[in-house]
């Protein structure tokens, strides 16, 4: 039976905070939300969390920040349609790889132990879930407004007045989609070292 939703928004280096967030399905409430840096804080963090047999884990794909040279950085803009063109262009210094694979061998652990664990892409699901902004992402003004519409459309009212990190609005975010995951109201996309990829239908 599941009883908690878990949200991770990982970063792709631990430089940059991780966000978690675990969430009561019965009530809706946030129970905990906190910043992560290192890998070893994630491991740690799901090897004292007692309630991961009866939890859905959804974890966020980190832009892979490898930095590329001349026309390979341009091609690899987030908004270029590849898939279409794979013959079309060489796979130089590996542009085409969008997302990191940083924490990808913890969760297909997890996953082998039967945990139900799931991968998403923030802003897909931002745009699923009606949270996307028309501000440039990550700034101070579209996490104020991820936050703002977290409290007012989505129920979280016990969120603080002020601005929270990005990381950990995020996390939330990956609480509402593992909550539409119990309510079967989802659809894998695709899939990223063995794990499902999912999104809101």
């Amino acid at each position: 039976m599941i009883t908690h939703f878990v949200g991770l928004s990982l970063a792709p280096t631990s430089s940059i905070e991780s966000g978690i967030a675990v969430r009561e399905a019965k009530t809706g409430n946030l129970i905990y939300v906190d910043k992560l840096f290192s890998m070893n804080d994630v491991q740690l963090f799901f090897d004292n969390y007692t309630s991961i047999k009866n939890s859905i884990i959804c974890v966020s794909l980190p832009w892979d920040n490898t930095m590329l040279e001349g026309k390979w950085r341009v091609m690899s803009k987030q908004y270029q349609l590849i898939h279409t063109k794979d013959n079309n262009f060489l796979n130089r210094d590996n542009w085409m790889q969008r997302f990191s694979t940083r924490g990808s061998e913890l969760l297909q652990n997890l996953k082998a132990e039967n945990k139900e664990v799931y991968r998403y892409e923030v802003y897909l699901t931002r745009q699923k879930l009606n949270l996307y902004s028309n501000y440039k992402e990550r700034s101070s003004a579209d996490c104020k407004f991820l936050q703002s519409v977290l409290k007012t459309e989505y129920g979280f009212d016990n969120l603080p007045s002020n601005m929270m990190p990005m990381g950990e609005l995020e996390a939330i975010v990956g609480t509402v989609l593992a909550e539409a995951k119990l309510n079967n109201n989802t659809q894998k996309i695709y899939e990223f070292k063995d794990l499902d990829v999912i999104n809101v239908k």
